[in-house]
């Protein structure tokens, strides 16, 4: 009844900078670009291998037990598990087959499957094994204790503003990673942001990613993160996840979202616009990197100009913050999430549990399987 894949460790995703101590200043020079730039082209070497080859088979479904729900979704939920013989946690995201094609989201399942099996790196989860029986599939990837970024940004209203830079860095890491291996997220939120017991950042839930060639027209995301030329159906590029870090920015930093109304239609009207307001507690530095990101004109939007995420690693707003630190998981963290045990869930709501129920014959068959 089961299928099951599983994938080989990544290679060490450390990256070895040159000394650059005699050298240390604000900022991200040419120099240290060039080099960072050769480490993602062996990152992208590697995705592309993996993208390439079909996975090898390892443990089996039955060796791993149900804790408790992590979280629900439109398509399903996520279970938190442990592994019978060697006591590790995983989270395995469960969708049911039947409502992924009555909602057409087939082909983004089975891309969110093979980028999630492909990608490597510290601030972006990646797929452990995966199973499909017959009414469901499974997505297996590690367990990350400290729950979403939007559950902590809830309690604490707003995150301070070395913590926000702190996370935002992190973030401009990972989309500069996606896109170097021509990786379109277009879902960029809090809630698909987790804090791992590092207090380091994971991004994940891929179901609306795909590889970008050129441009594309898809209307997908959440209504508030939507960027202007995705709603107007122009066609649009990487643009969109700058668009949505500006957001993101916004938020960590105010407490809510820019641009917000009662009804998505007036939500998208002033998206479009571009009407926002920021917040007195806004210094002018801030200010300055929101209103370079949430630029309406693409062609003025950091992150998409001529020279790319270096608009965002010179920025004022992060002076102090050493990139190559950032993405060595060397700097220190200033908030890590509480938790007990490799086990702990408390960083999680807690849900009513659901019994799986899987058909006595193989659902949609066809549909899935190159699953």
């Amino acid at each position: 009844m089961f299928s099951n894949k599983s994938y080989s460790p990544s290679k060490d995703m450390s990256y070895k900078a040159r000394d650059n101590s005699a050298d240390v200043h604000d900022g991200y020079t040419d120099q240290q670009q060039q080099q960072y730039l050769k480490h993602l082209k062996q990152l992208k070497n590697e995705f592309e291998q993996r993208w390439r080859s079909t996975p090898t088979f390892s443990i089996t479904f039955d060796e791993l037990d149900r804790v408790r729900t992590l979280g629900t979704g439109a398509f399903g939920r996520v279970v938190l598990l442990r592994h019978i013989k060697t006591g590790k946690f995983y989270a395995m995201k469960i969708l049911e087959k039947e409502k992924v094609v009555k909602l057409k989201q087939v082909d983004h399942t089975l891309f969110e499957k093979r980028i999630l099996e492909a990608i490597r790196f510290p601030f972006t989860v990646s797929m452990e094994f995966s199973f499909k029986d017959n009414s469901y599939i499974y997505f297996v990837m590690p367990f990350v204790s400290g729950g979403e970024m939007f559950t902590h940004l809830r309690k604490m209203v707003k995150f301070e503003e070395p913590l926000a830079k702190f996370y935002a860095s992190q973030v401009i890491l990972a989309l500069e990673y996606l896109h170097f291996c021509n990786i379109v997220y277009r879902d960029l939120k809090p809630e698909n942001i987790l804090i791992d017991k590092t207090g380091y950042l994971k991004i994940t839930d891929f179901g609306f990613s795909k590889i970008l060639q050129g441009r594309t027209w898809t209307l997908c995301g959440t209504p508030e993160y939507l960027a202007p030329e995705l709603i107007l159906s122009k066609g649009y590029g990487f643009s969109v996840d700058w668009w949505s870090f500006g957001v993101l920015l916004y938020e960590m930093n105010a407490g809510y979202p820019p641009f917000y109304a009662n009804e998505p239609m007036k939500t998208y009207e002033k998206i479009v616009a571009g009407k926002y307001r920021c917040p007195s507690s806004f210094n002018p530095d801030l200010r300055d990197l929101v209103r370079n990101t949430l630029q309406v004109d693409i062609t003025k939007r950091f992150g998409v100009m001529k020279d790319g995420v270096m608009d965002f690693k010179n920025h004022k707003w992060f002076r102090g913050i050493e990139w190559d630190a950032i993405v060595n998981c060397r700097y220190p963290a200033p908030f890590i999430p509480k938790y007990k045990s490799p086990g702990d869930a408390t960083n999680f709501e807690r849900y009513e549990e659901e019994t799986l129920q899987p058909a006595s014959y193989c659902r949609f068959e066809s549909e899935f399987i190159d699953f």
